[in-house]
């Protein structure tokens, strides 16, 4: 009795002893992102954090999703300052000439970035220098995207303005432009464009700073206003469009995107954002016609156009740094969504890991194929500095002043007499504390 006691005693121990060497008990480590994607964005995002997570056992990535522009940036901003951040946030790269000196970001050593697999020769050079400041890593690219003119195809042929397959025909020229939007008008009878155009709506300035640009013009040199009669031009051009009856007035974003997606309007200026819209109403037949998509046309000397990046940047908790193993986590995971971009592709951006944006699979997405091409290589950021950038102070005043000379409420030279008084004081100031 007490000898088969002690052997079925001594085969549980054993039995124990091997389930606790097969079956390890320990937790993954939960790696906190902090990101402002929503929408088509934040879906494809939870994508790739599920693939993550399932496909190692290390790390649990958990996303918390914020209001996207300010509160977003502001909230990151002071969480970093008390230790209170996460592991790793999404980041506009347009953002860097505030978030680079402000301290409220880690920078990544070479070797830290290398031992997750991140090379910087891997990434589209223009966007990984985005993310650099002082000769350090700050933030890793993730995409490009940028503005897009989308299309109506029955409009568009209604208006004359389709070849014989049904596509746009090549428009270029500003005039060219004014001429399709005015055939819309008067042979389909809608509106030519959807753009939001309410106050403090971005679109507005965005177009401006594509225009300005194909003009070979810049909006600040040397920390002064340089837009001069080139930027006010652009202005007058787009009001002028608005004046006519070419678009609605004082459309929020949700109001323009509906305009075009219900059939009420030929083209429709906007991000490469509204893509998984465009996708996923036409595959459900809920979109009530053939849509196309092609980059802003060439309207000046150059088909410049306003883009931006999304990253990932690790905040700097003061008193509470990144562990090195979370690090290691954080990093891991950022090389897994550039590896693995081509989910990220499906929002209608551009990757910035090459090996994606050269595959075979991008070139064959559609409708990314119809405009990634030309758009990746006539990418315009907004302004360097502080106040630059997404959402950022300048893009903020613009928002207010350039909706009321589109609508009419203002003159243009009234307006942006109004836009550089404030933009002044910004450019005369320092750069705010963190």
């Amino acid at each position: 009795m007490t000898s088969s006691f002690n052997r079925r005693t001594g085969l549980a121990a054993v039995a124990l002893a091997v389930a606790s060497f097969t079956a390890p008990t320990w937790a993954a480590t939960d790696i906190k992102l902090w990101t402002l994607l929503s929408g088509g964005d934040g879906a494809r995002l939870a994508t790739l954090v599920d693939g993550f997570n399932a496909s190692q056992s290390d790390y649990k990535v958990e996303t918390t999703t914020l209001p996207w522009g300010v509160p977003f940036y502001t909230k990151v901003r002071t969480a970093s300052a008390v230790g209170a951040g996460p592991d790793l946030i999404n980041l506009h790269l347009s953002r860097m000439g505030d978030f680079g000196p402000s301290g409220a970001l880690r920078a990544l050593a070479s070797a830290e970035l290398a031992a997750a697999g991140i090379v910087g020769t891997d990434y589209a050079e223009r966007q990984w220098q985005k993310g650099q400041y002082n000769g350090q890593t700050y933030a890793i690219p993730l995409d490009t995207h940028a503005l897009v003119l989308y299309y109506n195809k029955t409009l568009v042929a209604k208006a004359g303005l389709a070849d014989a397959a049904g596509n746009l025909k090549p428009i270029e020229g500003i005039a060219a432009l004014t001429d399709a939007f005015r055939a819309v008008k008067e042979k389909a009878g809608t509106d030519a464009f959807a753009m939001e155009s309410n106050t403090n709506s971005y679109m507005g300035y965005r177009l401006w700073l594509s225009m300005l640009a194909q003009r070979g013009g810049k909006m600040l040199d040397n920390g002064k206003l340089a837009y001069g009669e080139a930027g006010v031009d652009s202005m007058k051009v787009i009001t002028d469009w608005f004046s006519k009856g070419y678009a609605a007035k004082n459309l929020d974003y949700p109001a323009a995107n509906a305009q075009f997606l219900s059939g009420k309007a030929a083209f429709m200026l906007n991000g490469v954002w509204e893509v998984p819209s465009m996708v996923d109403l036409s595959a459900s037949k809920k979109l009530p016609f053939e849509y196309g998509i092609v980059p802003l046309p060439k309207l000046y000397a150059n088909q410049s156009v306003w883009g931006d990046s999304h990253a990932f940047a690790v905040p700097d908790n003061k008193g509470k740094p990144i562990t090195p193993e979370r690090l290691k986590g954080a990093l891991k995971f950022v090389d897994y969504v550039g590896r693995h971009s081509i989910t990220w592709a499906g929002g209608g951006h551009i990757p910035a890991f090459s090996a994606v944006a050269d595959s075979d699979a991008l070139k064959a997405m559609k409708p990314n194929n119809e405009f990634s091409g030309v758009v990746a290589k006539n990418i315009v950021f907004s302004p360097e500095g502080w106040y630059g950038g997404a959402a950022g102070p300048l893009e903020a005043s613009a928002a207010k002043y350039f909706p009321a000379a589109m609508t009419g409420q203002l003159p243009v030279d009234k307006a942006l007499g109004m836009f550089d008084a404030e933009a002044k004081k910004l450019l005369a100031s320092p750069r705010p504390a963190k």
